[in-house]
């Protein structure tokens, strides 16, 4: 049976909750519908996360974008809708969700929302020579 869109969302066991490192997930396809006008509107999502003890699994997380395919929806709502979903889900140390549309209208939209969990701090960065 094909996939269907869906907004279930699946993890799974972190394989090392010991450590903070971060995912990034790039979607260059996401699209929605204008709610004012009904025009699809394309966007890159970018996810980064510091996990704690579950990770997205992908899969899940494809059939995810795709569920906003058919739905209006402003940017701004979009964006922070992915952000509560996702830490939901997850439950991670951060998260940041980045929506980069495409133009429309001769104007880019950006929007980036994120969350840390209480008490997380980030670790330093390392410079190496």
């Amino acid at each position: 049976m094909p996939s269907q869109p869906s907004r279930d969302l699946e993890v799974f066991t972190n394989p090392a909750p010991e450590n903070d490192y971060t995912i990034h997930i790039e979607i260059p396809e996401f699209s929605c519908l204008c709610p004012k006008t009904g025009q699809p509107d394309f966007a890159t999502i970018s996810i980064d996360y510091v996990p704690d003890l579950n990770c997205i699994e992908l899969k899940s997380l494809k059939l995810y974008i795709w569920s906003f395919r058919n739905e209006g929806a402003f940017h701004e709502a979009v964006t922070n809708q992915m952000l509560r979903d996702f830490t939901d889900a997850c439950n991670p140390r951060f998260m940041r969700v980045s929506g980069r549309f495409n133009v429309r209208g001769g104007i880019y939209t950006t929007v980036v929302a994120e969350q840390r969990k209480p008490g997380w701090i980030a670790p330093s960065t390392v410079t190496l020579p």
